[in-house]
């Protein structure tokens, strides 16, 4: 079983920077790959970064790629997301998920554990 646990979300102006966490535990010494993913009221979950637990293969939607950057910490067991030159239309509540393997997917279904969300909200 992996249980996430995330944190980092806020409060933020336009061009600032946040970092978000993901505590991921059950993913110590096997082959996890952990995404990020961002919800908005009324919408579906929307793919924002994934990176594979071994060798930190990572891939980024087109919205945030050179602004955001995922990274996984092999011994603290948490990856992160972190997001600079945030824009308004980054706001959203924002989700860590996980899937057995060492195979990136970027449809939501294709994850089996998530974390809580925690919100992120750009201010113009």
């Amino acid at each position: 079983q992996v249980h996430l646990v995330e944190s980092g979300g806020g409060l933020v102006q336009a061009g600032g920077s946040l970092r978000l966490s993901c505590a991921a535990s059950g993913c110590t010494f096997s082959s996890c790959v952990i995404g990020w993913f961002r919800q908005t009221p009324g919408k579906e979950r929307e793919f924002v970064a994934v990176s594979t637990w071994i060798g930190g293969s990572t891939y980024y939607a087109d919205s945030v790629k050179d602004r955001f950057t995922i990274s996984i910490d092999n011994v603290k067991n948490t990856g992160y997301l972190q997001m600079n030159s945030l824009k308004p239309e980054d706001t959203a509540v924002y989700y860590c998920a996980a899937r057995r393997g060492a195979i990136w997917a970027k449809t939501p279904g294709s994850y089996d554990y998530w974390g809580q969300g925690t919100q992120v909200t750009v201010s113009s």
